[in-house]
């Protein structure tokens, strides 16, 4: 779809909070795929750093992405990474290249 919004955000799990930040990231999936603008929502594991995970959003625009930002489930999380993350999480923000 063009003209939409990419984000890729970096988590990095403090030691033995591995298994937790892998929980937490799961469980958001379906929310954000019920939301209005919300086109996909999966994280990823680094196989060669079990504390980093990747995850991946995709978004009809930055309005969508912002309203996100307001729902109970994602101050939840946000909430839940300050206990749990060694670093505070890259959020990268990209839009497509037109052809």
């Amino acid at each position: 779809m063009p003209n939409t919004l990419t984000i890729v955000a970096t988590f990095v799990a403090k030691p033995g909070e591995e298994g937790r930040l892998r929980e937490e990231l799961t469980a958001m999936i379906a929310p954000p795929l019920e939301e209005e603008g919300c086109l996909g929502y999966q994280p990823y594991a680094d196989p060669g750093r079990p504390g980093r995970m990747i995850l991946l959003e995709e978004w009809t625009d930055a309005a969508a992405l912002a309203y996100h930002f307001t729902l109970p489930h994602f101050e939840r999380i946000a909430g839940v990474l300050e206990e749990i993350l060694a670093e505070p999480f890259v959020l990268r923000r990209l839009t497509d290249i037109p052809a």
